[in-house]
């Protein structure tokens, strides 16, 4: 597989009620999951009081939309 057959993905933790400890812990277990060579970084924001943890990974497969 070539670096140009790659596709960008996310997968998104977010909470109002949950701590930010337990939404990163969520995030963690995923990108272990993912692989540190598939791994491109893990983002935080606060949205309308939401913890929101977001986890970018490369993918040989295109995102199909929700």
């Amino acid at each position: 597989m070539r670096e140009n057959d790659l596709y960008v993905h996310f997968e998104m933790f977010k909470s109002s009620f949950k701590s930010w400890e337990s939404l990163f812990a969520e995030a963690a277990e995923f990108a272990q999951g993912v692989g540190r060579e598939n791994l491109i970084g893990i983002s935080h924001s606060e949205d309308q009081s939401k913890g929101v943890v977001t986890v970018w990974y490369w993918s040989g497969e295109p995102r199909t939309a929700e």
